[in-house]
Parts: structure tokens; C-alpha cells; sequence
């Protein structure tokens, strides 16, 4: 159902709970107090002590992980033969899946991702690894989807006929992609075979994911060629997470991205290029996205507390942060900000 009281400015006022997980700040002890805590730590006397230290996720608690940081052709990416590619092609461990979220309660065993990408098998191989499925139910409780463009919804063809053969996998989408999924092959095929189930959304709808957990998805200004394209804000019993892989400029839309980051506990935001001459002999205006370093001067005046919200995700593969040891990866940590990493995990 539609919840009417949701506007745009109602992220202002959501109460925003917990602290960021991807802070992940040491803690120095000395020995002695070292021991005790391990020992404390087995028989969970400190509650945090029963935490993952790296992911804030205790074995109860919901959260979302990362499945990809890469832009919808992943990296490196098809036919690239520039040195930001190079090592990635020698390197398996340096390749990057495409951008996806998955959202796990380990207490229902229920999975939702956000986009089906073209790096689904190797996603959903690795989600297996932080949140097995119930032993008898479906492969996946949701996939949510953001848009139209093939990064983001091209991994749907692994759940046909030819590959896994789902059986009524829902997936959620605004009107204009649920028609286009409908209405063009091979995506009509999978809703002809009942192989996947499409739920009509809406803007600013609250969507209950089961008693705990809830998304609400928002418009956003992109190239909106065949469908809508949202993001989601992500509701858990501590914390909120926003997600908004892709947009064209911060200026284009009638929402402060501010106002949203205020109302969560962490933001991960589009970060597709870094600057304006990352693909020479391109025109950007046709694949707009807010540079990272309009980002950057756009939050500089934010606190502290608000810049290490942002968490920037969707690189592009000429992106140089997917370098950590590039300059600009230290810049983004300078100005308070950071770089998301694949099977991240955050605390909801």
C-alpha cells in the first residue's frame, strides 16, 4: 500500500539510530586486557564483543552486504586495453562485479538483492557465503530493481529456462520497467514461464520486506530511455542505508541529496567517474553523473559526521579509485569520505 504521510522531506525527520559501520576504527589493548576480553568475548559477557569487529553484523542481527562496486560493465570491462585495465586482466583478484546490494535478516534466512547484474552467478555464490537460503523456499525472497540499463537488471536471463529455471522469483519494479519486462523478449519469456513474478511499485511507497525490515524507493533524474529509475532507502530495526547507484547531477534533482543523507546512517552514492576527463574523445553529457569531485566540494561544508556517511560505489573502470593506492583514493579519505568495498557488510 501506499503510504501517503512519505514525502521527499520526510527523510529529514527519520531518526537516524546506531553508528556508521563503515567506520572501522581500531582499538589498541594491552595484552592483559587483551586476554580478558577474548575470554569474555567466547562467552559473550561483552555484547559488542560477540560482533564481528570488521562488519558490526552479529549473528541475529539484519544487514546488508556488498555483491559489486563496479559500473554496469564491471571490471575491467569488455575490450579495454588501457592500463587501468591491464592489471585487473592479469590479476583475477582484481577484477570487480557490478554494482549490487543484498539485504539478509539471519533470523527468517530471507535475501533480497537490489539489480540482478550480469555478475549474478558469481553474487549470488558469494551471498551464499554471508546468508544461506531457507532449506526449503526460494533461491532469493526479492529482487528489487533500480532501472533499465543493462548493469542492472541483464542478470534477470540467468533465472530462465537455459540456466537456473526459477519458479516464481518476485521482483519488484516501477511501471515503466515492469512493462518493459513485460512487453519485450527475452524478459517477457521469464514472466510467461512464471519464472519470475513482477510487483508493481511506486514512488515513495514503503515496501515491508517482513517485520523488521522495509525499503522505500524515491525517483531520481537519469536517462530514462526504457523505464523509471530509483533509488532505495533501506529501513532496518537500528539503522537506514541509502542507495543510489545512479543519477545525472545533484543539481537536476528537485531533492537535496543533504537531506537524505541526514536521514540515514549511510549513504552509498553514485560514483561513476571521478573527473571530467576520465574517457577522452567522450562526449560526458551524454552519460552524465555528479563527477566525484563535484561530490567532494559539494559536501565539503557538511560535519564530519555527515561526510563519513557518504560511501561512494558504481566506478566506472576508468575510475581511479578503484586503485587503492592512487592519489585520488587518498583524497576521497581526506575529505571524510569512503570508498566502498566488495562483501562490505552493514549493520541494519
Amino acid at each position: 500500500m501506499i503510504n501517503t504521510a512519505w514525502t521527499r522531506r520526510s527523510f529529514d525527520s527519520l531518526q537516524k539510530r546506531g553508528q556508521i559501520v563503515s567506520e572501522r576504527q581500531g582499538i589498541r589493548f594491552s595484552l592483559p586486557v587483551l586476554f580478558l576480553f577474548l575470554a569474555l568475548s567466547l562467552l559473550c559477557l561483552i555484547p559488542w564483543a560477540c560482533v564481528s569487529a570488521e562488519d558490526g553484523v552479529g549473528e541475529t542481527n539484519a544487514f546488508a552486504v556488498v555483491l559489486g562496486i563496479a559500473q554496469d560493465g564491471g571490471f575491467p570491462q569488455a575490450g579495454c586495453q588501457k592500463p587501468c585495465c591491464e592489471s585487473a586482466w592479469r590479476n583475477v583478484d582484481s577484477r570487480k562485479q557490478v554494482a549490487s546490494l543484498a539485504i539478509v535478516d539471519p533470523i527468517s534466512n530471507q535475501r533480497w538483492i537490489i539489480d540482478a547484474t550480469p555478475s549474478l552467478p558469481a553474487q549470488l555464490h558469494a551471498l551464499n557465503q554471508v546468508g544461506k537460503p531457507k532449506a526449503k523456499g526460494p533461491l532469493l525472497d526479492g529482487i528489487l530493481l533500480t532501472h533499465a540499463h543493462v548493469g542492472h537488471y541483464g542478470g534477470l536471463l540467468h533465472l530462465g529456462r537455459e540456466v537456473m529455471g526459477t519458479n516464481g522469483i518476485k521482483v519488484l519494479a516501477m511501471p515503466r520497467m515492469k512493462v518493459f519486462l513485460e512487453t519485450n523478449g527475452p524478459w517477457s519469456q521469464l514472466v510467461d514461464l512464471n519464472q519470475i513474478e513482477i510487483e508493481k511499485i511506486a514512488a515513495g511507497q514503503l515496501l515491508t520486506l517482513n517485520e523488521r525490515l522495509s525499503v522505500i524507493p524515491f525517483l531520481v533524474p537519469h536517462r530514462d530511455e526504457f523505464s523509471e529509475t530509483v533509488g532505495y532507502q533501506i529501513n532496518g530495526p537500528n539503522r537506514r542505508i541509502l542507495y543510489l547507484p545512479d543519477i545525472d547531477k545533484w543539481e537536476k534533482w528537485d531533492v537535496k541529496i543533504e537531506d537524505l543523507i541526514e536521514g540515514v546512517d549511510v549513504a552509498l552514492l553514485d560514483g561513476t567517474f571521478y573527473a571530467a576527463d576520465e574517457l577522452p574523445g567522450r562526449d560526458m553529457s551524454e552519460i552524465p553523473h555528479p563527477f566525484i569531485v563535484e561530490s567532494i566540494s559539494r559536501f565539503k561544508s557538511l560535519p564530519m559526521a555527515e561526510r563519513k556517511k557518504v560511501q561512494f560505489i558504481h566506478f566506472n573502470h576508468t575510475n581511479p579509485l578503484l586503485n587503492a593506492e592512487s592519489s585520488e583514493s587518498q583524497a576521497i579519505l581526506s575529505a571524510g569520505h569512503q570508498i566502498t568495498q566488495e562483501m562490505d557488510v552493514i549493520g541494519l
